[in-house]
């Protein structure tokens, strides 16, 4: 049985005040800490939000491929390992379409990732004119492939996948519940191709403006393992009734 996961992308948003605000009210609502739920804060905020809430799993919304060296601005997995993460998104489409990651790129985001034993959320999908022309699976395998192929398919009993098609994101628009579920299932049956128990074993998670309101329709299908939340997450109420309509498949 595969236990349904939420990811918590805060994006480029928080304070020092917006987590201890976010905190207390994430204590109201959980007497006993989570373990189905990951945060990923901006890296600055890694060291309040840790202070504030112990016992939250934290994650990086980013991890550079190298381990050290003369690459400013950037962070490496092991760094983001020291401060506490155990989850780090790879090829989250913002990555991806502002800052020009391609397939290789994220493919050694991932290994990194792995490296420093950072567990990667491998972030895949379409953008609108991708989905327009029938291409989104294609466009979706090939973003498996390129990671299958450099990490080797047993990597990924050890990860996450995050589907997020690019054109419901932060827009408002979400793939309705089957078309989110066709994605799901196309990447399963993808990976079990090469390992039958790494696809039954691997979370999908869906990223598409996940919100409290469809949250549930959506985890109800077979595939959908959990979400990875973006606006709503900076919501504590909103993130745990999210949390609350988590699937069991």
């Amino acid at each position: 049985m595969r236990r349904g996961l939420i990811g918590g992308n805060w994006k480029m948003n928080g304070s020092r005040e917006f987590v201890a605000a976010f905190a207390s009210r994430w204590t109201e609502l959980h007497a006993t800490p989570v373990d189905d739920v990951f945060i990923c804060p901006p890296i600055g905020l890694f060291d309040a939000l840790s202070r504030a809430l112990p016992h939250v799993v934290l994650g990086a919304q980013n991890v550079y491929l190298e381990a050290s060296g003369a690459y400013t601005g950037e962070h490496s997995a092991d760094m983001v390992s020291d401060l506490g993460a155990r989850f780090a998104l790879v090829g989250h489409s913002e990555r991806r379409q502002l800052f020009g990651e391609d397939d290789s790129t994220v493919a050694g985001k991932f290994l990194a990732s792995q490296r420093a034993g950072v567990t990667p959320v491998l972030c895949v999908g379409e953008t609108l004119d991708e989905r327009r022309a029938g291409a989104a699976a294609d466009v979706v395998a090939r973003q498996i492939d390129a990671v299958v192929a450099a990490a080797g398919i047993g990597a990924f009993n050890d990860a996450v996948v995050a589907y997020e098609p690019v054109w419901a994101i932060g827009t408002g628009e979400t793939a309705t519940p089957a078309e989110a579920q066709e994605m799901h299932e196309m990447i399963r049956e993808r990976l079990t191709k090469s390992d039958q128990n790494v696809g039954d074993a691997i979370r999908i998670l869906y990223g598409g403006s996940v919100k409290a309101d469809n949250a549930a329709l959506l985890f109800a299908e077979p595939d959908i393992d959990g979400g990875l939340v973006g606006g709503a997450s900076l919501d504590a109420a909103e993130l745990n009734t999210i949390r609350q309509s988590l699937p069991e498949h």
